[in-house]
C-alpha cells in the first residue's frame, strides 16, 4: 500500500450509542479527531469465544490525521466497554481539499 497518504478514517464499534456519544465527543474534545459521525442500527454476526454471537452495535467513523491513530486507538481503548474493541483505520488517498484543510486544521 502507497504510505503517502496523512488523513485517514477509524472505524469502530460500540455497543450502545450513548457509549458511542460519550466516545466520540471525549476524543473530538481532545482534539484526537477532527469530528466523528455516528450510524444506528448495525447488526453484527461474529465468533465470539469459539461461538456464533449476533448483535445490534454503533458504528462511528473519526476522521483524523495518521501521526494521531495510535494516540487515538489508545484513548478509545481506555474508554471503551468491550474486551477486544473493533479499531480499524482506513486510509484517506484523496478527498475534497478544502475538507482535508479542515481536518488537517482542527487538530
Amino acid at each position: 500500500m502507497n504510505e503517502s497518504w496523512e488523513f485517514c478514517t477509524v472505524y469502530v464499534t460500540f455497543s450502545t450509542e450513548e457509549e458511542a456519544k460519550k466516545i466520540t465527543k471525549q476524543v473530538v474534545i481532545e482534539r484526537l479527531a477532527a469530528c466523528a459521525n455516528t450510524i444506528k442500527g448495525m447488526d453484527s454476526v461474529y465468533i465470539w469465544k469459539g461461538e456464533v454471537e449476533e448483535s445490534s452495535e454503533i458504528v462511528s467513523l473519526f476522521k483524523t490525521r495518521k501521526d494521531k491513530i495510535e494516540t487515538l486507538t489508545q484513548r478509545i481503548k481506555e474508554l471503551h466497554s468491550y474486551d477486544t474493541p473493533c479499531i480499524v483505520v482506513w486510509p484517506i488517498v484523496s478527498g475534497n481539499p478544502d475538507y482535508l484543510d479542515w481536518i488537517r486544521n482542527s487538530l
